[in-house]
């Protein structure tokens, strides 16, 4: 069994580093599709919101179906459905064409987001220990890896459509390559049936929310308020994560007067830090727990960007990102983890309500600072996210639930060393 588990591991990690590298592969490659779409930032703006319109309504899909057809149904689909989409974009020559492929590239990013999210909380309650951060580090090393091809296959020469066509394809064949390797939904279930809302897994491994004895998931429940609650810290943290991606480039720029290259470091030191920081945090969360690592994170987070927001240096700031970057590289695996690990039966619906409230915050968070600027300076306006960690650190209790030993991080069972 704990060669099986380490084959699942190893395929989740795949799917993760391929849904990172096919978003990364997309961005890089956006001014080259601006421009064969013959549109104006601003249309490209309006557009973004329709990728993350079709991600949140694929979030929603997935998440039932990966509980009640399992996981490893669910995700080689969708990874293919990503993968398949991303070359939309690079042929589109028309705003219209260009909004129904990010659209369709949304929907598959979405559906794969929540559905690997799902399996990876079924490989998680195998190992009973958390393993959910790191995962989330390797997708943002395949944004890294994305990045690195991207800019070589651009200083060659090739077009969008080529390069992104390329990426669809051999994406799309490590999807389905790695299918086979994923859990079958009912691993977790012991011999004999077990209550349905029983959180005790077996010796056999994880399981990703199918029914009791492997049945179809219970339809029509209603979701528990602390799911909702999880959702609504989700939403902060995300939405403090995004006015990083999209706004720390240029505070440093305009706030502190640095030059383009030094400013550049702003989102480098933060997105240095949130993968080093994930990359560690299961070690964290497995000694301490994940209440510790989302109430100590977030604070953490608020205290870097306190030093950004009253920083009159920019070695200060570049420093405050860095802090930022570090408290909230944990906080969103956890939540996610919490969420699939509150009910083993709404596994992937509890982990699509978190994912995609969380995903609204983050495309809800630039924006909404954009707005801000309008009666305060740039600077100020980050005591917007200042205060969500805030609260996310106060608030960071809701992931003890009443019966939730796996999401605190204490095993039900113990796993053996082989398998890690």
């Amino acid at each position: 069994m704990q060669r099986t588990l380490r084959a699942a591991r190893a395929a989740t990690f795949a799917y993760f580093a391929l849904n990172g590298f096919v978003l990364g592969m997309w961005i890089v490659h956006i001014p080259a599709v601006e421009r064969r779409a013959g549109i104006s930032h601003a249309v490209l703006g309006s557009l973004l919101l329709l990728l993350g319109a079709g991600a949140f309504a694929g979030m929603q899909l997935a998440g039932p179906l990966a509980d009640r057809f399992g996981a490893r149904r669910v995700v080689p689909v969708s990874a293919a459905l990503c993968s398949a989409a991303v070359v939309l974009p690079g042929l589109a020559t028309s705003g219209w064409a260009l909004g129904a492929a990010l659209c369709v590239l949304g929907f598959g990013n979405g559906c794969l987001d929540v559905s690997m999210n799902a399996h990876a909380v079924q490989v998680e309650r195998g190992y009973a220990r958390p393993v959910m951060s790191t995962f989330h580090a390797v997708f943002s090393l395949g944004g890294v890896a994305a990045s690195l091809v991207g800019a070589r296959t651009l200083s060659w020469g090739w077009s969008a459509a080529v390069t992104l066509g390329g990426t669809a394809a051999v994406c799309l064949a490590a999807s389905l390559l790695a299918g086979p390797a994923l859990l079958p939904r009912d691993a977790d279930r012991p011999a004999e049936q077990a209550p349905a809302d029983a959180l005790v897994v077996s010796a056999d491994g994880g399981g990703d929310g199918g029914g009791v004895g492997g049945g179809p998931a219970r339809t029509g429940r209603r979701t528990p308020g602390r799911i909702w609650a999880l959702a609504a810290i989700c939403l902060m943290v995300m939405l403090s994560e995004g006015v990083a991606n999209d706004w720390s480039v240029l505070a440093t720029r305009d706030v502190l007067h640095a030059p383009a290259a030094t400013a550049a470091f702003a989102y480098g030191s933060f997105a240095t830090a949130m993968t080093v920081g994930r990359l560690l945090t299961d070690r964290i969360s497995g000694r301490f727990g994940p209440v510790a690592v989302v109430r100590w994170g977030a604070g953490t987070a608020a205290v870097g960007m306190t030093a950004v927001v009253c920083s009159p240096w920019i070695p200060l700031a570049l420093v405050g990102w860095t802090v930022f970057g570090i408290g909230l590289s944990g906080c969103v695996p956890q939540l996610f983890s919490a969420a699939g690990h509150a009910d083993r039966e709404a596994a992937g619906a509890n982990v699509s309500k978190v994912a995609g409230l969380g995903y609204l915050g983050m495309l809800a968070g630039p924006a909404a600072i954009g707005a801000l600027t309008r009666v305060v300076p740039l600077n100020a306006a980050f005591l917007l996210p200042l205060a969500f960690c805030a609260v996310a650190a106060a608030a960071a209790g809701i992931l003890r639930g009443p019966d939730d030993t796996a999401a605190a991080g204490e095993p039900a069972v113990t796993v053996d060393a082989a398998a890690s």
